[in-house]
């Protein structure tokens, strides 16, 4: 299993790279190139600041969009470390050797995690409506958010993403910090940073414009992705 960390820019200093998220999903486009077109590629966006980003790069590469829903399973008192989480389908997928570490009993994590699954199924029909998910099974599934801070999220996505077989994952990012970049790479079969800013401080820092991204907005971006590139399959099919 090959695993690379592409970084196609290290940076010094507080600059603000992106106008926003869209610019940003236009860059990492660029870094994804030898994808474009491919049959057995899908873009999967982390919700929510991540579909405006992931957007941009399945229009870019004409791509299936969806989106991954996932929601990490926090420690007690230690919400950034993972003891796992839980996405679409009832699945609940833990970090082993945290929940050892901590001694907490994985059925007192199923339990609590059983609170997270009508929320998972809000947010699948606020985003998706009625439309049925992408199929990921034996593709390469293009996993998108807008940065990586600790990279926390983006491996509890990965790891719960296994669970659907892809053939591979790509773990895909505008902006993040190289440890964050080179620690998420040992979980994804490749993971591409566009910009590694040596004085990272946060993600929004590279940002112009780093406002929150609405269901409403996350909604939208799906079905415009999904009526753009069935209007591209129509014309190449009349061509």
């Amino acid at each position: 299993m090959m695993r690379g960390v592409v970084n196609k820019r290290t940076m010094k200093g507080m600059t603000r790279i992106f106008a926003n998220r869209h610019q940003a999903g236009q860059v990492l486009a660029a870094s994804l190139a030898r994808y474009a077109g491919r049959s057995d590629a899908v873009v999967l966006g982390l919700p929510r600041g991540g579909v405006p980003v992931a957007y941009e790069v399945a229009r870019s590469l004409d791509l299936p969009l969806d989106v991954f829903l996932v929601l990490k399973l926090g420690a007690p008192g230690q919400p950034e470390l993972a003891l796992g989480a839980v996405a679409g389908k009832g699945l609940c997928v833990l970090n082993d050797e945290v929940v050892r570490a901590l001694g907490v009993s994985k059925d007192e994590i199923y339990a609590a995690a059983r609170h997270d699954f009508p929320e998972l199924a809000r947010r699948e029909r606020a985003y998706r409506g009625e439309r049925s998910p992408v199929e990921v099974a034996r593709k390469t599934a293009i996993l998108v958010d807008d940065g990586l801070a600790t990279g926390a999220s983006m491996r509890a996505a990965i790891q719960a993403l296994r669970e659907s077989e892809p053939a591979r994952i790509v773990a895909a990012v505008p902006v993040a910090p190289a440890k964050a970049c080179s620690e998420v790479s040992e979980a994804a079969d490749e993971t591409v940073c566009a910009v590694t800013p040596e004085d990272f401080a946060s993600v929004g820092m590279w940002y112009q414009d780093f406002s929150a991204t609405s269901e409403a907005e996350v909604r939208g971006l799906l079905e415009l992705a999904w009526h753009e590139r069935t209007a591209r399959r129509q014309g190449q099919a009349g061509s």
